[in-house]
């Protein structure tokens, strides 16, 4: 008993020979197709819209889940390999957010002290003033 029915199969071979020539473009994002599973996963969905004989999609994500459970233990591996890189990069990381944090404190310290300076200046004629009263005053 076949899988899919010719109408189905029609379809699929339509939108292949759309794909070659530049013409099939997918549906919500409206971009050219280039992938050739892609533009038969499109086939498939328009003849099931039309009522064509084509298997469910969860039949086909079962025949995938048996392949997924033999390359979960790879995974995991990879997964360790990811997390020291991630580490590495967090440690270079580090530093650059002191030196961040070095340059801001230098920077209000240099506000700080040009604030002090400002003020002295601003007080020194005052002393003056204050010294020749005194001297005044004696005199």
């Amino acid at each position: 008993m076949a899988k899919y029915s010719k109408e189905s199969q029609h379809k699929v071979e339509e939108n292949m020979k759309e794909m070659k020539q530049g013409k099939l473009k997918s549906g919500r994002s409206n971009k050219k197709v280039t992938n050739p599973k892609q533009a038969i996963a499109i086939g498939l969905s328009e003849a099931r819209k039309e009522g064509a004989k084509v298997p469910k999609k969860a039949a086909a994500k079962k025949s995938s889940a048996k392949k997924s459970t033999a390359k979960k233990a790879a995974p995991k591996k990879a997964a360790a390999k990811k997390s020291t890189a991630k580490k590495s990069t967090a440690k270079k990381a580090a530093p650059k957010k002191a030196a961040a944090r070095k340059t801001t404190a230098k920077k209000s310290t240099a506000r700080k002290t040009t604030a002090k300076k400002a003020a002295t200046k601003k007080s020194a004629p005052k002393r003056k003033a204050a010294a020749r009263k005194k001297t005044a005053a004696t005199a």
